[in-house]
């Protein structure tokens, strides 16, 4: 390892109490999208101590924010992004609370190093992945088309590459019918659950028809009010998923036909409207995945344990992966095989374990940006590849 990244680890290291300490309070003040106040408050507070230009309300966005640090000499921009919300319920049970720590650290350890690497700085901190994430919002607006990367690490069970993720449409059916007594003239009535099944009914036969790759699936999220009362309102609420934008985009037309169909055959009124965010398929930067590995073999991590991503979810990151050469590698914080959004991964994600590998992922996420900052070559093969993907 070389002089700048003993550095960085060093002051990385020097600074994981602290580090600790914040991951702590935010995974025990659990908060949903687009009201993480407290975590985003204390993250923008943070970094203004460690000399970082805090812009607060990024794009009107309450909980948003960018930290920069510009060393005043030419350079690479890096970007590291920080998530911090919750899930209902069962609060960081997708270890956000670890995401925007590591974030935090390496932009500790980076700007310890900063003067002498040259270049810039930015942590993004950017709310809702979960659901409306402002990735997306930053994203449409250029805020990463001056960036030379940006860079993430998710907690995990295991060490996983970079990998892809599904484009997402959120879509909301609601049907309207005619309520009537269902024992007494039911004749009279236009039924808008019946809809609403025809419409599962008809996904159902149309997954027999898609690629391996589609993920349609939904919940009946308004059904009626009583059983003796024919339902003249229905609502629900599907993910459509797919490897790549002009996929998810095909599925979520056909699904959108099933839903007419559905309103045609019963007599009801339909509207479709998305009651979340799109979201597009990351497109991982292997040549920037590639360095965060070497970082990862360099500090004793074997091979054999660093894994193939498998991820069906879906990023807003990938947004950004869009705009600039970006890579979402995953880190590995708990030793037994708990998945992401269950109460076990949760718990076992704030015990001082879990702690402990987010200081080893803070220090990876900085040791890979300061290879971004230092070699032109690694630099050149990343943008080389960006272009050739954007092509």
């Amino acid at each position: 390892m070389n002089e700048l990244k003993t550095r960085i680890h060093d002051h990385i290291q020097a600074y994981s109490s602290r580090l600790k300490e914040i991951a702590s309070f935010v995974g025990a003040n659990p908060e949903l999208g687009h009201e993480e106040k407290q975590a985003s408050a204390l993250l923008a507070s943070e970094l203004e101590k460690l000399g970082f230009r805090v812009e607060r309300g990024v794009l009107g966005l309450a909980t948003a924010f960018i930290a920069e640090y510009a060393s005043g000499a030419p350079g690479p921009v890096v970007a590291l992004l920080a998530e911090y919300d919750a899930l209902p319920e069962i609060g960081h049970a997708c270890g956000h609370h670890l995401i925007c720590t590591m974030a935090l650290g390496a932009a500790a350890g980076l700007r310890a190093v900063a003067d002498q690497t040259g270049g810039t700085i930015r942590v993004y901190g950017t709310p809702a992945e979960e659901t409306k994430g402002a990735k997306v919002d930053m994203a449409a607006a250029g805020l990463f088309d001056d960036c030379d990367i940006a860079i993430m690490a998710h907690p995990y069970h295991s060490y996983e590459r970079s990998g892809s993720s599904l484009a997402i449409d959120a879509l909301q059916f609601e049907y309207r019918g005619k309520s009537a007594h269902a024992a007494a003239n039911p004749e009279l009535g236009i039924n808008a659950l019946d809809a609403v099944i025809q419409l599962f009914n008809s996904v159902n036969a149309l997954r027999q028809q898609t690629r391996s790759d589609a993920r349609i699936h939904g919940i009946i999220s308004h059904g009626g009010q009583a059983p003796n009362m024919i339902p003249d309102y229905a609502e629900a609420r599907f993910y459509v998923r797919g490897a790549s934008r002009a996929y998810a985009d095909e599925l979520a037309r056909k699904v959108k036909t099933c839903a007419e169909a559905a309103a045609i055959a019963t007599g009801c009124s339909l509207s479709v409207s998305n009651y979340e965010y799109s979201y597009d398929e990351l497109r991982t930067n292997e040549a920037l995945s590639g360095a965060f590995t070497a970082n990862l073999l360099a500090n004793g991590i074997p091979e054999a344990d660093i894994h193939s991503a498998h991820d069906n979810g879906s990023l807003d990151l990938g947004n950004v992966s869009l705009r600039c050469p970006a890579a979402h590698p995953y880190i590995k914080v708990v030793d037994a095989p708990y998945e992401l959004h269950t109460i076990e991964f949760r718990d076992a994600a704030q015990t001082d374990p879990a702690y402990e590998a987010m200081v080893f992922g803070a220090k990876m996420l900085a040791s890979t940006a300061c290879d971004v900052l230092t070699d032109a070559s690694l630099l050149r093969r990343i943008k080389e590849e960006f272009a050739a993907s954007q092509a």
